[in-house]
């Protein structure tokens, strides 16, 4: 049996191979190198910003202005929605406790948690973890469109998961 072509995304040491139905960006705020100030064409960031990658992943479209954890486009998810992102920290994290945990998680649905979103948002829920790849920090940071659709959308989001890849 043939199975369709995959899309690819890579970017910045990270790679994704993009299930049907799925949208993905990988990105690095644009800061200009002269003075450290975000670049003219991006509104987020800051003076002195050290910016690294990010990748978002999400069953739905994504809005091309959104935040790094999901502001913008948590707030348009239908109840059968997933959003993913994950965020590259500072190698000044390595070593952390916080950071010690090895190796991109897999989720369980009890994990996911109303009170575990940057900011609540009516029948979500959202999932944080922090954790080392390939010698890099990482947060992992899920959020489902209903908390009470948690094991089909855990499902999915592990399905999602088990195309990342990174590269150290």
């Amino acid at each position: 049996m043939s199975t369709p072509t995959q899309r690819r995304l890579a970017g910045h040491g990270l790679a994704v191979g993009l299930l049907p139905r799925w949208e993905g960006r990988i990105y690095r705020r644009a800061v200009d190198a002269g003075t450290g100030r975000p670049g003219r064409l991006q509104a987020t960031g800051w003076p002195g910003e050290n910016s690294h990658p990010v990748l978002h992943l999400a069953n739905f479209a994504l809005p091309a202005n959104r935040g790094d954890y999901g502001t913008g486009a948590v707030e348009l998810m239908g109840p059968d929605h997933l959003f993913v992102a994950l965020l590259e920290f500072g190698p000044d994290c390595l070593g952390s406790a916080l950071y010690a945990p090895a190796g991109l998680p897999r989720i369980r649905p009890g994990q996911f948690d109303p009170n575990g979103m940057q900011r609540r948002v009516a029948g979500q829920a959202g999932f944080q973890h922090f954790f080392t790849e390939a010698g890099r920090p990482f947060c992992l940071y899920v959020v489902i469109g209903s908390h009470r659709q948690a094991v089909p959308l855990t499902q999915q989001a592990n399905a999602v998961l088990e195309q990342i890849e990174v590269s150290a």
